[in-house]
């Protein structure tokens, strides 16, 4: 048999890049004279994009907000995006490689900025933990399964997904 009779699929990287950015510390210089015990809330959400045939942009946005003593002490958003080829995948396994893989790969380089901007806040360091997004794309596939039972509008397919986790550090 020849290589297109059986095409193997193909996963490529083309490029990782920040698409939006943002940092706020509304009540500095105040923040930086209070007791620092910080309550964090952070939200993440994927989005999808075909730009041609075989390429896709993910977004992997990140919404950090910090809170001490009750009022917000900074607030942090990126939105880590890549540009994807993937060639010959199955469709069955489109959705966990666009929802699962990419947002793997885009992780490591969301968490670098957030941790670099909160530094040039003139907070305190902070590294966000793992995200166990093979988790969060089960949990999105349920709420749209779900939602499908309940509404026909709302399908499966659908790699768009969005978490908050509470964290205390």
């Amino acid at each position: 048999m020849s290589e297109q009779a059986n095409p193997q699929p193909q996963f490529t990287l083309q490029r990782i890049y920040v698409k939006d950015i943002s940092f706020e510390s509304p009540n500095a210089p105040k923040e930086f004279l209070r007791e620092w015990q910080p309550e964090m809330n952070l939200n993440i959400g994927t989005e999808v994009q075909q730009l041609e045939s075989n390429n896709y942009e993910v977004i992997l946005a990140l919404t950090v907000t910090v809170s001490n003593a009750g009022q917000t002490a900074f607030l942090v958003e990126v939105k880590q995006a890549g540009i994807f080829q993937i060639i010959d995948i199955p469709k069955d396994q489109m959705g966990p490689v666009l929802g699962i893989a990419c947002p793997n790969i885009l992780f490591p380089y969301a968490r670098e900025t957030v941790s670099d901007l909160v530094t040039r806040g003139s907070f305190p360091q902070l590294l966000l933990s793992p995200v166990n997004f093979e988790q969060l794309y089960a949990q999105r596939v349920q709420e749209l399964q779900e939602r499908a039972a309940q509404a026909p509008s709302a399908t499966a397919d659908n790699a768009a997904q969005n978490t908050q986790v509470e964290q205390k550090h």
